[in-house]
């Protein structure tokens, strides 16, 4: 999977504020270490689906992003927070 672009909706950047602490800069810096997407369900419309990334920020944050691929090959942010221990453990076993 190639992302070429990020498509932001002032909800959701506001809630990340908001609810997450996380920043769209974050968000991309974080996206752009993702080695792996994972798959997490088929959305409403065809070949635009839900996938989770795990990344880490210039400054050491580790973060899980949402997004739903679109066919045009950009990413909507959903939502994104920083990771759980559990999760945290298993990115570093990738």
């Amino acid at each position: 999977m190639r992302i070429t672009g990020i498509i932001w909706l002032r909800e959701v950047v506001d809630k990340l504020a908001w609810k997450h602490q996380v920043t769209t800069e974050e968000v991309d810096e974080a996206l752009a270490a993702v080695r792996r997407f994972r798959f997490i369900e088929r959305g409403d419309v065809e070949g635009e689906d839900l996938y989770a990334a795990m990344g880490r920020t210039a400054a050491g944050r580790y973060l899980i992003i949402y997004f739903i691929y679109k066919t045009t090959k950009v990413a909507l942010i959903v939502s994104a927070r920083e990771m759980t221990k559990k999760e945290k453990r298993a990115y570093a076993k990738k």
